[in-house]
């Protein structure tokens, strides 16, 4: 799938010397199948509105061989917060029922806000090609819910911590390719008090100012809870036209 890196500002693409935080930071236009469509997701596998959840992009850092990363547990080597990732996926073509046999991709950046698969090059210096940390594929079960154990997301320039979701059918067919965001004040305590996070400080781009969460915030607000110190349960909905 064609990944296209189109930036705001306009002053960088693909093949070009340009500054990795902008590099990261990416626009709707970037989606993959755009849709006005919105959800609201609690995790309980329903939603408020039964409608499709918003399309967003993939890139720039999407998982290369997702079908080599069946697996619920995506730590690796990663250092971090204990995350639980409970994702519950819904047909807003029947009403909002339970999905299940859906494959669900996720995958996000680690504490110091870098993805695996990707590096050595301006969109990020450290190189981490070779290794596939937090990156994984589960199928939906009978409640059309999938669930993973990762660390909490850190955060890079430009960007509103986030992870990645691309949806598909049982046949592999694309639905949706969707992401999550966080709320506001978990972030904050995770990235001042959490030891591999507290170096780096609080994120740099709000929710309500991020490229891709601005105009969707409501439809892609995880809901999340624990404390640093025992770890964090994540819980999301996701509206797809199945």
């Amino acid at each position: 799938m064609e990944r296209k890196l189109f930036l705001r500002n306009g002053i960088a693409a693909l093949g070009l010397a340009f500054v990795a935080p902008l590099a990261k930071s990416c626009s709707k236009t970037d989606a993959v199948d755009d849709t006005t469509d919105t959800t609201t997701g609690d995790g309980t596998g329903t939603t408020a509105n039964c409608t499709s959840s918003p399309s967003e992009t993939e890139g720039p850092f999407p998982t290369k061989t997702p079908s080599g990363l069946v697996q619920s547990d995506i730590t690796g080597d990663r250092m971090g917060v204990t995350l639980g990732i409970n994702i519950a996926i819904t047909n807003v073509n029947q009403s909002c029922a339970a999905l299940a046999g859906t494959i669900v991709d996720i995958w996000h950046c680690d504490a110091q806000g870098n993805y695996s698969e990707y590096g050595g090059s301006g969109m990020q210096s450290t190189n981490y090609t070779s290794v596939h940390w937090l990156r994984g594929r589960q199928t939906t079960d009978e409640n059309g819910k999938v669930t993973f154990t990762s660390i909490f997301p850190g955060w890079y320039s430009g960007r509103a911590p986030h992870i990645h979701v691309h949806v598909y059918n049982a046949s592999g067919t694309s639905l949706l390719v969707t992401q999550i965001a966080f709320p506001t004040d978990v972030c904050n305590t995770v990235y001042t008090t959490a030891a591999d996070y507290k170096a780096r400080g609080t994120q740099d781009t709000a929710n309500a100012r991020d490229n891709v969460f601005a105009d969707s915030l409501a439809a892609e607000l995880a809901t999340v809870t624990g404390t640093v110190a025992a770890g964090y349960t994540l819980s999301h909905t996701i509206g797809v036209k199945a």
